[in-house]
């Protein structure tokens, strides 16, 4: 219907009294195409919104498959005495979960024998939100130390487990959100704490190791600088049933090929295929 076209061109189309010049008829169906052209968005018009091609790194299905391979034996210190290692398992469930969030906060800059022994150590007096709350700073730290940082982790464990015996009824918190907001507890460890005390995948949970090894592999499309704008790049591609693996995958890889300084390039099957391999 001609009259009703303005409407959809908005201010296209100005009255037919202000050309005073020239022919009307060629410049306003001149304007009435440009106007047409540029009144409907891209993909409008069918309903289908154009797809772009999902980005994902070169080669990283084979690059994943052989470090499966190497790391099929499970000898890695994570494997060991990694945090689903510490704690009671036979523990009821709320003591379960406090027992994985504390390996957690003490793990972080620590080598996982350092929190193993820790933990070990904390279980054996009983570890319960009770117990610690009960406990005076100085028996704690003692019994932490050498943990990275053990003066630190004191105050956040004595925090949090006040927090969690108020706010929580002696248990964790159950979303990234809450997790997130007890002191000492980043994003690395509530995303863990999510799969290990929840059984939930909430996200990568990237540590150095998975930060160092990503960037080697270019898993990233540009090198990223922090742990957590490495998860945000690698959810943005990485198939959401390979989330809850890749964390222990690369652990133990880094812990026991992709060292941080001089890597062990010659041993890893993925030589002839890692952008960052040293190739004699």
């Amino acid at each position: 219907m001609p009259h009703s076209l303005p409407h959809i061109l908005g201010t296209a189309i100005t009255c037919p009294t202000s050309q005073t010049h020239g022919t009307p008829s060629t410049p306003r169906r001149s304007r009435r195409r440009k106007s047409i052209a540029i009144a409907y968005e891209p993909g409008q018009g069918d309903g289908v919104e154009p797809q772009r091609p999902r980005w994902e790194p070169r080669d990283w299905r084979e690059q994943l498959e052989r470090i499966r391979e190497m790391r099929r034996s499970r000898d890695a210190p994570v494997d060991e005495m990694g945090v689903d290692k510490c704690y009671d398992t036979s523990a009821p469930p709320k003591v379960m979960r406090y027992q994985v969030l504390l390996s957690l906060m003490l793990s972080s800059q620590t080598k996982d024998q350092v929190t193993s022994a820790a933990m070990l150590r904390l279980r054996q007096r009983g570890l319960t939100v009770d117990s610690v709350l009960q406990m005076d700073d100085a028996t704690l730290g003692q019994i932490i130390y050498p943990v990275g940082f053990w003066r630190n982790k004191v105050k956040y464990i004595k925090q949090t487990t006040a927090i969690l015996k108020q706010k929580y009824g002696g248990d964790i918190p159950s979303t990234v959100e809450e997790l997130v907001q007890l002191p000492g507890v980043g994003p690395k460890m509530a995303h863990l704490a999510m799969n290990i005390a929840w059984d939930s995948v909430s996200g990568i949970a990237v540590d150095t190791h998975v930060h160092r090894i990503t960037n080697r592999l270019k898993w990233v499309k540009k090198e990223t600088k922090y742990p957590e704008e490495t998860r945000v790049a690698l959810e943005d591609w990485l198939p959401r049933d390979l989330w809850r693996e890749i964390n222990w995958l690369l652990v133990g890889f880094g812990q026991q090929t992709c060292l941080p300084v001089n890597p062990r390039c010659s041993q890893c099957l993925n030589q002839d295929i890692c952008p960052a391999a040293k190739r004699r």
